[in-house]
């Protein structure tokens, strides 16, 4: 089997799960009685955690010889306290057993991010096509739950976010390469590890990367944590939920399938600019409730607003991180992206829910709008330095 195609699969394992926690689990705990605020409390108090606890993970993780083994643990973990949540009672228990799980599962992510970019730059393919598939995977779990979500109990949420853990640790050791750690076999000390990671705070390109994309891409949190709840409200049934937001992970596929060449052409600083634009864009017009036939276009511009800045982050850091600390790298811009930045504002989107409803995407235009700031510095600051935007990328 191809090494794109096995690296594929195990991204799939990843987002059958993330295709219906992303989305859903709202539902579950307004189905337990939770309001908005609690809502939020709950989904950011992972994401806040991550920025203290993804460098612990990523310093443990460096330790071991092979890159798969700490995957596979992290999946276990979360497959464990994804099951505890359906058994726990009371708002103390779910904020725990979510927060545990939800750290487990997002240490996954940019581990294999790191493993499967090394393998593409080696084997020579696409990474956005692996990733591209995963997505796939997230389109046929999002439509597929909203379908049964029509007639099943809200509890079959948490027990397909478990049982996809549970496969993605399976995964992990059946598809992932025996890739190691570090090259030539020499693992650094923990306190080495630890100084990587203190070098990489204080690396300002680095940093000033890391904070452009997760402002724009923490933007996504009202939307994460919300739109399903507001297009409920305006009578839109939960199968057509599942579609919208099959839309947007669609056109997210289509970026990382087929706009390869367009990626390497405007460099990532550009496709930044675009994202945070495009996000603009959406949260303004979605601010204002528009009628169904404008959501499936207006979901398109995920292609632009998620994606882009994605595939940028992960060449922003790649490029600015020394390659002995791209473990930790991808783990801290992934804890700020998906963790500190989009924690808060998850905090902040309940209570603008609470309060405004809808309008409340009008706070994440506020946001994404700063995030253009930002990129505009970062493009300035580089060309400064007299390099390049545009770099050979794998």
């Amino acid at each position: 089997m191809p090494r794109s195609l096995q690296l594929g699969l195990f991204y799939c394992t990843i987002f059958i799960g993330t295709g219906v926690s992303l989305p859903y689990i709202p539902v579950w705990f307004r189905a337990q009685g939770l309001s908005g605020a609690e809502i939020g409390v709950i989904l950011s108090a992972p994401m806040l955690a991550r920025l203290a606890i993804s460098p612990m993970m990523a310093v443990w993780a460096d330790g071991f010889a092979l890159r798969r083994t700490p995957i596979m643990l992290f999946a276990l973990g979360a497959a464990v306290f994804y099951g505890l949540l359906g058994l726990a009672k009371g708002f103390p228990a779910w904020l725990a057993c979510w927060l545990v799980a939800s750290a487990f599962l997002a240490t996954v992510i940019p581990l294999a991010d790191v493993l499967s970019m090394r393998r593409a730059r080696i084997d020579g393919f696409n990474y956005g096509r692996s990733r591209g598939l995963g997505s796939i995977a997230f389109i046929a779990a999002n439509v597929g739950m909203g379908a049964l979500l029509t007639w099943a109990d809200p509890d079959l949420i948490i027990v397909w976010t478990a049982g996809a853990a549970l496969l993605s640790a399976v995964a992990a050791r059946l598809l992932l390469p025996p890739d190691p750690v570090h090259e030539g076999g020499e693992r650094p000390g923990r306190g080495d590890r630890w100084r990587g990671i203190g070098e990489l705070f204080r690396n300002r390109p680095f940093m000033l990367a890391v904070v452009t994309t997760a402002l724009i891409q923490s933007t996504h949190g009202f939307y994460y944590g919300f739109s399903a709840l507001l297009w409920r409200s305006q009578g839109i049934a939960d199968a057509t939920v599942g579609l919208l937001w099959a839309t947007g992970v669609a056109a997210e596929v289509l970026f990382m399938w087929f706009l390869e060449p367009l990626r390497r052409r405007l460099g990532p600083e550009v496709l930044v600019v675009i994202g945070g634009v495009a996000a603009v864009i959406r949260w303004t017009a979605l601010a204002f409730s528009p009628p169904l036939w404008l959501l499936f276009p207006l979901q398109l511009l995920h292609a632009l607003s998620f994606a882009a800045v994605f595939m940028a982050s992960l060449q922003m850091i790649e490029r600015n991180a020394p390659a002995r600390s791209l473990s930790a790298a991808q783990t801290i811009s992934s804890a700020c992206s998906g963790g500190l930045f989009i924690g808060l504002v998850t905090i902040a989107s309940g209570r603008l829910f609470d309060a405004f409803g809808a309008h409340g995407y009008l706070g994440m235009s506020l946001l994404a709008a700063l995030g253009l700031v930002c990129a505009w510095r970062m493009i300035v600051e580089r060309r400064r330095s007299g390099l390049p935007s545009v770099t050979s990328q794998p």
